[in-house]
């Protein structure tokens, strides 16, 4: 049996479908699992043990679809569930099931705060995906999965990080999901353990204005790791600091402690950390007493209302409440 399962991005959606791969592969031992997802995604799944390969997603390409059919999948479990990947399946036509998207509930969310979102988490949507299958599916309750090279914490040790470091992902796809420069400066004057800065080339510039501002000896690290070099060294760290990120579903599935500070989003979406093992080990820090929040499921370059109220009146002293707690 060949099952292709399906989601196009990004890195915390893709991490969030890893009980998917793992549950399927386990309890049909003799299936051939295969993923199908954008190209700059590769390197969060090609350590994947359960995975026997990995197909890239071109729009670019109108004939990709027939590399796909020459595969003969049995079955599809398509998690992206939008009009690209609903096309494919009937191209391909092959037995398949969507995940629920709830994309109505999400806009009256967002539009009108009326908040009709059940209370799961996506990746349990995500298993109503598997229902196609001639073995029901079962979520086995171990939580998510990434897998880490011993070459990728050599990577880290290079950098001759003091131990019981914290780590920090400055970054984020979107703007209105980041913590701002002021709180994270504050952050790192009161806490007394080092801190390890994560982020890509994007980060870099405020980064090292953090760094200057906050007048200690910080490692800054954006720009300099891939991403499974920064979850090695998430890995090698007490705890992270972070906002709505692919970084913090990479956490939770390290098991590590987690501080997450959300802004324009909302845990109801469904996309919180996901530690079914060790629900204590993360803490989501928001700002509740807003009426613009959420603005969006995604997020914005920069905040509708201009006043960025979601992160920038968020209780600082929590956050560094709970960091010290796990040093």
């Amino acid at each position: 049996m060949k099952i292709l399962i399906i989601r196009f991005s990004s890195i915390g959606d893709i991490v969030l479908t890893t009980p998917i791969i793992r549950c399927v592969k386990q309890q049909i031992p003799d299936a051939e699992v295969h993923f199908l997802c954008k190209p700059e995604y590769k390197n969060i799944l090609e350590t994947n043990l359960y995975i026997r390969k990995i197909h890239f997603f071109d729009k670019e390409n109108p004939y990709f679809w027939k590399e796909l059919a020459n595969e003969k999948f049995n079955y599809i479990i398509e998690l992206q569930n939008n009009y690209r990947s609903n096309k494919l399946c009937r191209k391909l036509k092959i037995s398949h099931a969507h995940f629920p998207k709830l994309n109505i509930k999400k806009w009256l969310l967002v539009n009108f705060k009326t908040n009709k979102m059940p209370n799961i988490h996506v990746v349990d949507r995500y298993f109503t995906a598997t229902k196609q299958l001639p073995v029901k599916i079962e979520n086995d309750g171990q939580g998510l999965d990434f897998f880490i090279l011993n070459k990728d914490y050599e990577k880290i040790k290079t950098y001759d990080i003091p131990p019981n470091f914290v780590t920090i992902a400055m970054g984020s796809q979107h703007k209105t999901k980041q913590l701002p420069l002021p709180i994270l400066v504050e952050v790192c004057k009161k806490i007394n353990q080092h801190i390890v800065l994560l982020g890509g080339k994007n980060d870099v510039e405020s980064a090292n204005e953090l760094c200057l501002q906050a007048k200690k000896n910080i490692t800054n690290l954006c720009g300099k790791l891939t991403l499974r070099q920064s979850a090695a060294c998430i890995d090698l760290s007490n705890i992270l600091l972070t906002g709505d990120t692919g970084l913090m579903h990479i956490a939770a599935a390290l098991n590590k402690p987690i501080v997450s500070v959300w802004g324009n989003t909302v845990p109801d979406f469904g996309m919180y950390p996901y530690m079914p093992q060790h629900p204590d080990n993360y803490h989501i820090i928001e700002n509740t007493n807003l009426h613009c929040r959420p603005c969006s499921k995604l997020g914005f370059e920069k905040c509708p209302k201009k006043h960025f109220k979601c992160m920038n009146e968020i209780d600082i002293e929590q956050i560094i409440k709970l960091i010290i707690s796990y040093l």
